[in-house]
């Protein structure tokens, strides 16, 4: 047999593209509850050289279903501690808005503040310089690795989060649309029509 021949599979084979893998294919859900993203937050605290960062990180992203890329160029003039209000700039064609911030983050951020002062950025390394999407998916995930939430944890699950949380406790859906900045109302119907709170009504016991 001819040798070119004889390797013409194996070449063929080896140029072929990867079947792409799609998220339902690696994970069950694509988001976490209420509970893990506390359990998320606690893992934080537990582990790196930086945790009250992190811990921040993971519940400013939740509480205002911010991006990796959104949270990573966020400025301290966008933060009004003494109004208790974050003014968020959305990317990918995102309505901005203004959320308030509540007792926890405002504290939370102070002290952050008081760590890395004199930076622009609200998210810094060492450096002052800001985290890049990397570093923030590399703490998200390690995180979700030490808290042992058995999901493959990434940043954009806190975003996903904050939606189905707020479908979850009845939130309407135009108002859910105008706070993660979706310009189309299509893509917040899909938490409100996920959201497990729509047949409650269904059974009485």
């Amino acid at each position: 047999m001819d040798e070119r021949t004889d390797q013409t599979p194996k070449m063929a084979k080896l140029n072929n593209p990867p079947r792409r893998q799609f998220n339902i294919d690696r994970r069950t859900r694509e988001y976490l509850t209420a509970s893990e993203i506390e359990k998320l937050r606690q893992a934080a605290r537990e582990q790196g050289r930086h945790p009250h960062r992190d811990d921040m990180l993971i519940l400013i992203m939740f509480r205002h279903a911010l991006r990796a890329s959104e949270i990573a160029c966020l400025k301290w003039e966008q933060v009004d501690l003494a109004e208790g209000i974050i003014h968020v700039t959305r990317l990918k064609n995102g309505n901005p808005s203004s959320h308030p911030l509540r007792g926890v983050e405002i504290r939370g951020l102070r002290k952050l503040a008081r760590e890395y002062d004199n930076s622009i950025y609200v998210f810094v390394s060492e450096r002052k310089a800001p985290l890049t999407t990397r570093s923030i998916h590399h703490i998200i995930s390690r995180a979700g690795q030490h808290a042992e939430l058995n999901l493959s944890v990434h940043p954009h699950m806190l975003r996903h989060s904050t939606g189905f949380h707020l479908a979850n406790k009845g939130t309407d859906t135009r108002s859910i649309q105008g706070y993660m900045g979706h310009a189309n109302i299509k893509n917040t119907v899909i938490y409100t029509e996920l959201s497990p709170n729509r047949y409650k009504q269904f059974w009485t016991d």
